[in-house]
């Protein structure tokens, strides 16, 4: 019985991600038809466990006398094992229910550290990848130099490149992919502010977003290092859209020439109801 409702409890689960909107915390919505796919399933599962715990259930309704034929000593009661793995299996549920669903802001950049790793795709497949996306990690090199080169037509010939929800993760890549040739071209973006204990100024920052590229476990922090006319005092995680110049400067700390922002006009932004962007 408990079988049912641990396919009950996941089927719900599912449901609910689905109707709240919550899905998109955990996956790219490209892929969700995956996880709605999974309602239907779970809902047959359910109904077929069902339709054996009836079965067995008539099964033992016709063998009510000592005389029947069968042997009921012999009958299995569930063992600690069993009751471990659907205690095990009953975790999700729950905290998928009844825990809040936790944003990623600037305390997971510091958990997880802030380095040129993450931009110089070194390590472990492009996971926690930091600053720059890099697709490269999924594709052969002449795959990702045709998709590269397809990307960039619709960038390169703007003079002013606006990073929206659904280009931010395209146009970062594109920008630090080839920044000499973005080098001096207005950009505008929004993001939230983090402040680096390496950063040189208190004119400097970085503005980033996560970015999920399939599931929330290969997410990154993406964005770019921002420079103010003047000292700012803006603390973590404020929403703000600025706008300026790309130039390239040389970041000691990271020990590498990044593409960054001369800030020439900036705002203060609400937090958008999706945080996260999407390649």
């Amino acid at each position: 019985m408990i079988r049912i409702f641990i396919l009950l409890g996941y089927t719900f689960l599912f449901m609910h991600l689905h109707a709240t909107g919550d899905i998109s915390k955990y996956i790219n919505m490209k892929y969700s038809y995956i996880s709605f796919s999974a309602i239907f399933l779970l809902g047959l599962l359910m109904l077929v466990q069902f339709y054996l715990y009836g079965k067995e259930d008539q099964t033992e309704d016709h063998c009510c006398t000592p005389d029947c034929g069968h042997d009921h000593s012999h009958e299995k009661k569930p063992g600690w094992r069993s009751l471990l793995v659907n205690a095990v299996l009953l975790i999700p549920i729950v905290t998928g229910l009844f825990l809040p669903v936790a944003t990623l802001d600037s305390q997971t950049v510091k958990t997880k550290g802030f380095s040129f790793k993450g931009v110089e795709n070194e390590g472990d497949n492009g996971q926690h990848q930091f600053l720059k996306p890099d697709l490269s990690v999924y594709y052969g090199k002449e795959g990702y130099a045709e998709i590269i080169g397809k990307e960039k037509k619709g960038f390169e010939n703007k003079e002013k490149i606006v990073l929206t929800d659904k280009d931010y993760l395209k146009g970062l890549e594109l920008i630090y992919y080839a920044p000499g040739e973005f080098t001096g071209k207005q950009v505008q973006m929004k993001g939230f502010t983090f402040n680096s204990k390496e950063l040189e100024n208190k004119k400097q920052l970085f503005l980033l977003r996560f970015g999920i590229i399939h599931c929330v476990a290969d997410s990154g922090v993406f964005g770019m290092l921002l420079e103010f006319p003047e000292d700012m005092n803006l603390k973590d995680d404020e929403w703000i859209t600025v706008s300026g110049k790309i130039s390239e400067i040389y970041y000691q700390p990271f020990k590498a020439t990044i593409p960054y922002v001369k800030v020439d006009n900036w705002k203060s932004s609400t937090k958008p109801s999706d945080p996260y962007v999407y390649r």
